[in-house]
C-alpha cells in the first residue's frame, strides 16, 4: 500500500533547494514563477514543485522521465517511479501551481485560465532535468495530460516521446457538446474567470470510493490534496479546457512518438459500486480516443481491459498489463540508451 503523510503548513526553507519530500526515498524544490497571485489569493508566490529521487544512484541514467498529473491530483505514485527505474529511466514528478505541494493556503485549488501558462513550470522543470540526462520521455494523466500534449506540440525537439494516461483530449457528453459549451462559457469566463460553476450536490465521489484507502481501496493520499468530493469548478478554468480541446481537434504537430493509453470502457455512475474499479468513471474513453488521431503522425493507442480513470491506480492484473504495455511501446519508440 502506498503511504504519504499531508505535509500541509510543513516548513519549506530555502525554496529553491532540494529537500526531503513527505514521500519516503524521494526530494523536491520550488520552481519560482513569474506569475502573479490573483485578485482574492493569498499573496504567497506562485511556484511549481520538482519531485525526484534523493539517492543519486536512481537518477543515473541518460533517460528521464517526467510526469505530470490531473486535475485535482498530485504526485503520489512510488511504484510508477519504480517502474520507469526497472526501464532504465530516471524518475521526476511536477506538482503544477496551486496543486499538492505547490499549493498553498489561501490559493485557488487547480485554477488556471491559459493552460500555455503552465509552460513555465514545464519549462523549467525539463531545463533542469536536461542539465543532467540527455534523454528526456514525457507523461502525463487526465488534464496533466491535454497540459503536456499542448505543450510538446509548441515544443518541438524538446522532449523524445510522450505517454499520455488517459488524457482529457476532449469534452464528456454528447458529440459537439464543447462547441456547445464555449460561446456560452467563453465570454462568462473571460469576464468573471474565478466565478465558481455551480456543481451538482450530494453526488458520491465515485473515484475516490474506488481508490482511497479510507474507502477500501489500495492507495493512501493526501485527501487535502487531492479531495474526496468536487473541488471548487471556475469558469476561467472550464474556459481554458475548452479551448485546450479545440486547438486538439484542429491538430497538432507532435514531431515525437506519442502513446496514448485508456481504459477499455466508460462508466457513468450517479452511485458507487464496484463497477467503478474496473472502469474509467470520469472520462469518455471512445472520445479520447478519437482525439487521440490529432496529435501527431506517429500516435499508438493502447486500450486496457479493466482499467481505471487514472491506469497506474487499477487493480493489479490491469494494472500490471498497463505496465507491460508501457515498456512494451518504449522498448519500441523510446530513446535508446
Amino acid at each position: 500500500m502506498t503511504t504519504l503523510q499531508d505535509a500541509a503548513g510543513t516548513d519549506r526553507p530555502h525554496p529553491q533547494r532540494w529537500r526531503p519530500d513527505p514521500l519516503e526515498g524521494f526530494e523536491h524544490r520550488d520552481l519560482p514563477l513569474t506569475a502573479q497571485p490573483l485578485p482574492g489569493e493569498s499573496l504567497d508566490p506562485l511556484v511549481g514543485t520538482l519531485i525526484r529521487r534523493s539517492d543519486p544512484e536512481l537518477r543515473r541514467s541518460a533517460r528521464a522521465v517526467l510526469h505530470v498529473h490531473g486535475w485535482n491530483d498530485y504526485f503520489f505514485h512510488p511504484h510508477v517511479a519504480e517502474f520507469y527505474e526497472a526501464q532504465g529511466y530516471a524518475f521526476y514528478a511536477l506538482d503544477l501551481r496551486r496543486y499538492g505541494r505547490s499549493l498553498r493556503a489561501g490559493q485557488f485549488h487547480g485554477y488556471i485560465d491559459d493552460l500555455d501558462d503552465y509552460r513555465e513550470e514545464i519549462d523549467g522543470a525539463v531545463a533542469a532535468i536536461r542539465r543532467e540526462h540527455s534523454h528526456l520521455v514525457l507523461t502525463g494523466h487526465s488534464t496533466g495530460g491535454l497540459i503536456t500534449t499542448l505543450w510538446a506540440g509548441d515544443r518541438p525537439g524538446r522532449i523524445d516521446a510522450l505517454v499520455l494516461n488517459s488524457p482529457w483530449l476532449d469534452m464528456w457528453g454528447p458529440v459537439g457538446i464543447g462547441s456547445l459549451m464555449r460561446p456560452i462559457v467563453g465570454p462568462i469566463g473571460k469576464r468573471n474567470p474565478t466565478s465558481p460553476l455551480k456543481m451538482p450536490e450530494g453526488e458520491e465521489p465515485i473515484y475516490a470510493m474506488a481508490t482511497h484507502v479510507d474507502f477500501g481501496g489500495e492507495w493512501n493520499y493526501s485527501l487535502d490534496w487531492k479531495s474526496a468530493g468536487s473541488e471548487v469548478v471556475r469558469l476561467g478554468w472550464v474556459r481554458a479546457i475548452l479551448n485546450g480541446h479545440a486547438r486538439v481537434a484542429r491538430g497538432l504537430p507532435i514531431d515525437c512518438p506519442v502513446l496514448v493509453t485508456i481504459s477499455a470502457r466508460t462508466a457513468f455512475l450517479r452511485r458507487y459500486s464496484e463497477e467503478a474499479r474496473t472502469a474509467d468513471v470520469v472520462l469518455n474513453v471512445d472520445r479520447i480516443a478519437a482525439a487521440s488521431w490529432h496529435l501527431g503522425d506517429a500516435v499508438t493507442l493502447i486500450r486496457i481491459e479493466g482499467g481505471m480513470h487514472d491506469l497506474s491506480l487499477s487493480l493489479p492484473e490491469p494494472r500490471q498489463r498497463w505496465f507491460d504495455a508501457v515498456a512494451t511501446w518504449l522498448h519500441a519508440y523510446g530513446p535508446s540508451a
